[in-house]
């Protein structure tokens, strides 16, 4: 009799071990999945507020050489357009593809000032180019931030064991923020 309640207490033990384990597992990665989703859908607001902070220092730049170069409008109208088009982009994708694009403008806009010494000797637009690369640095870092934390993530989600609870959770992979080929290319600038 006591044999067979102690045999009884061990099926009894090794089940409620293998009921819990993969229950405690499948908590622990579920809200492990959340947390690093809520950290990287923060770093992506950093990035945001980074490209906000350089939309708005791009028009008092674009004010302040205005006048010095009348006729250089198409990089005016382009770098006009590259903002419009991040202020719309919703995505990692679209906001990657925006930025790339408002970057290829900014970088034309800074070839063609390198080319005015009366530009480069004004203090306001010294000023203001010194924001817009510090503003350019620090999105620089938060990109590269957002990308190590998606990197974790994505390996979380397609490794064993977490590929298993990913797909009982729902969790997928996230995007990484990359820069299109087209805005990796060297600006022309013709005079």
């Amino acid at each position: 009799m006591k044999k067979s309640y102690l045999i009884l207490g061990i099926i009894f033990v090794l089940v409620v071990v293998l009921l819990i384990v993969p229950f405690g597992m499948f908590i622990s990665y579920s809200n492990s999945f959340k947390a690093m989703h809520n950290e990287i859908e923060s770093q992506m607001k950093q990035i945001d507020n980074i490209l906000l902070r350089r939309h708005d220092l791009i028009p008092n730049l674009v004010n302040s050489v205005k006048g010095y170069m009348a006729h250089e409008k198409e990089i005016f109208t382009n770098l006009n357009n590259a903002r419009n088009r991040m202020l719309e982009a919703n995505t990692v994708q679209e906001k990657a593809a925006a930025s790339g694009s408002l970057e290829a403008a900014l970088n034309r806009l800074m070839m063609v000032v390198e080319n005015y010494p009366q530009l480069k000797a004004d203090e306001q637009v010294n000023r203001l180019m010194d924001s817009l690369e510090g503003t350019e640095n620090r999105l620089a870092v938060e990109r590269k931030r957002y990308n190590d934390l998606v990197k974790v993530y994505n390996n979380k989600v397609e490794l064993f064991p977490g590929s298993i609870f990913a797909g009982l959770v729902g969790a997928t992979k996230k995007e990484y923020f990359e820069i299109p080929e087209t805005a990796r290319e060297n600006p022309v600038v013709n005079f």
